[in-house]
């Protein structure tokens, strides 16, 4: 069997550890042996599967997107990996249909800037997390883009954090940690990735 990667291809994986310091969002989430997890915006499946092995055979990942395509492909990677901890789930735009209050922390990797009702997304997010649970968002923010309003960055598929760290607080997480230069993503000099890690307090 051969493992299939669309979006990043397997020699495009294995470059994105280079550029993308998974160890270290895996740190500032807090998940370790027998976390449950999602990755919402999965794509095919680059994060879900690093998850997959980093909570084991007794954590949980479940990989959240809109497309059944890249969810296929994701289905033949964990094959080829052998993995059988990660439960697949076709959501929507603004409800990921994750079940309630079970997840240790959610992974929303460079999707944020698509989701349009964000503050339902949010509140569908915050629910599924336990009390202590962390949300942690990466987006990158382009150059040309980084002082134009939010209309205008979500139309050039970027975001900048000020936004985003506003809508979290509104939203009711409390900020934990928020890191701007988190590095270049893909190398490209006008693409700088930043990192907001909130916690949800409620009950």
């Amino acid at each position: 069997m051969t493992a299939v990667y669309s979006q990043y291809g397997k020699d495009d994986w294995k470059k994105r550890d280079t550029w993308m310091d998974t160890p270290k969002l895996f740190q500032y989430a807090q998940i370790d042996i027998g976390s449950v997890v999602a990755d919402v915006g999965c794509h095919e499946g680059y994060l879900s599967i690093r998850l997959a092995k980093k909570v084991g055979q007794t954590g949980k990942v479940y990989a959240v997107d809109v497309r059944e395509d890249r969810l296929r492909t994701l289905k033949e990677n964990m094959a080829f990996d052998k993995l059988s901890n990660i439960e697949i789930i076709l959501g929507d735009y603004d409800d990921p249909k994750l079940p309630t209050g079970v997840l240790n922390a959610i992974f929303v990797i460079d999707t944020y800037h698509e989701i349009d009702d964000y503050k339902a997304m949010l509140t569908h997010l915050k629910k599924s997390l336990i009390k202590g649970g962390r949300l942690l968002i990466l987006e990158k923010l382009k150059e040309h883009a980084k002082d134009e309003s939010r209309e205008v960055q979500v139309a050039a598929h970027t975001l900048s954090l000020k936004y985003v760290k506003e809508e979290l607080l509104a939203s009711g997480f409390r900020i934990v940690h928020e890191i701007g230069n988190f590095g270049k993503w893909n190398q490209e000099a006008d693409k700088t990735m930043w990192v907001l890690v909130g916690v949800n307090d409620s009950d």
